[in-house]
């Protein structure tokens, strides 16, 4: 049966949003890689070393909140940092369920040979949108989202995870 005209239009249409996803994600990906083969540190690390560079004494539900991931993924992340000797933890000195996070030199060191953007490309790039295409992209992804029904709590992963 031969398509009609409007559908080959929206077929095309289609493709071409879905070779716009495949060279987002490709950017993604390529800038993660980058990272790891520099520094041999996923690209969620080094963001997390930079937030903590950039607030010293931040604790981790904080840190999960300035990267907008859930709580247990950055404890993944400080353990996995504070492994490496990338970070301390002092504990609070009024309550010590709470800790305080600080980068070390070589964390710093580390920081200084990263290929920038430090929080990764995506999350860079959104940033310089202006506040109506940044609107009018998550009323379209929320369309799409609702159309894939896609489990939204996957929002909370990092993007590294993804691949």
């Amino acid at each position: 049966m031969p398509r009609s005209h409007a559908n080959t239009r929206q077929s095309t249409q289609s493709n071409q949003v879905l070779r716009r996803f495949r060279v987002v994600f490709n950017a993604v990906r390529t800038h993660f890689k980058q990272i790891e083969k520099q520094v041999g540190l996923g690209g969620a690390q080094v963001w997390a070393l930079s937030v903590i560079r950039d607030q010293p004494g931040i604790g981790t539900g904080e840190l999960a909140r300035c990267m907008d991931v859930h709580q247990s993924t950055a404890s993944n992340l400080v353990r996995a940092l504070q492994h490496k000797e990338l970070i301390r933890m002092d504990k609070d000195t009024h309550d010590k369920r709470h800790v305080h996070l600080y980068t070390t030199p070589a964390a710093l060191e580390l920081l200084a040979r990263v290929p920038g953007p430090l929080e990764g490309v995506l999350p860079a790039a959104l940033e310089l949108l202006s506040p109506q295409t940044l609107e009018r992209l998550d009323q379209d992804l929320a369309e799409l989202i609702t159309l894939l029904k896609a489990d939204e709590t996957a929002g909370q992963l990092r993007l590294a995870q993804l691949y």
